[in-house]
């Protein structure tokens, strides 16, 4: 099923935050085509496009309408026992990666604030599903221009730093799950710096996502 507007689309990428129990980050409980609408409806009141890591990549910040949990936590004294980690990849395809995590039962995860929607452009969308044919045929994803390929429920209405694995995987390419886009040294260090004292929050036993 196609959850469409005439700006955006929910990409299967995305699709995993409500279907995939175990996935590493921020869970979506809400009418999928309903999520899409009111992110246009955001969209036409004003809410703008912001620039991303790349030219094919944009942001639409939100209030968090959708009652999200956070999808990372800060590292403290009190929860770092809590932590857990282990190999894990997003597809069957990928190559596994170290990732650490907190498992949702073990630590007291609030309400966000801000949702980030991560947007991706159809025409990158097409060409990273032609490197990867499991995706499945891009040319036959909506006419929208604009794919969101992630929703980061979070306290602050910005960017924040994707994982350091992320960056890496983009730098090996479409063919290894990667946008391509060559590594930016001083973004990199800024993520080390970030996810140093962060970790993702999974719902299920390990996690399947980023």
């Amino acid at each position: 099923m196609t959850f469409v507007t005439q700006t955006f689309f929910l990409d299967g990428f995305a699709q995993r935050q409500w279907d995939d129990p175990n996935y590493g980050g921020t869970r979506v409980s809400y009418d999928k085509a309903a999520f899409v609408q009111r992110i246009q409806e955001e969209f036409d009141k004003g809410a703008p496009l912001v620039e991303g890591y790349a030219p094919f990549c944009k942001h639409v910040f939100v209030p968090n309408f959708v009652g999200a949990r956070l999808g990372a936590l800060a590292i403290t004294e009190a929860n770092r026992a809590k932590l857990q980690s282990g190999y894990t990849k997003r597809r069957p395809e990928e190559l596994a990666v170290l990732t650490r995590w907190f498992s949702s039962s073990d630590v007291d995860v609030p309400v966000a604030n801000f949702l980030d929607i991560i947007l991706y452009s159809r025409e990158q969308l097409v060409k990273e599903y032609a490197a990867m044919p499991t995706k499945g045929p891009g040319d036959e994803l909506p006419d929208a221009p604009w794919g969101i390929i992630s929703i980061k429920a979070q306290d602050e209405p910005y960017e924040t730093p994707m994982q350091p694995i992320t960056m890496l995987r983009n730098a090996l390419g479409r063919e290894e799950g990667g946008s391509g886009v060559p590594l930016d040294r001083e973004a990199y260090e800024k993520s080390v710096a970030y996810w140093e004292t962060h970790a993702t929050i999974v719902e299920g036993a390990r996690p399947n996502g980023e």
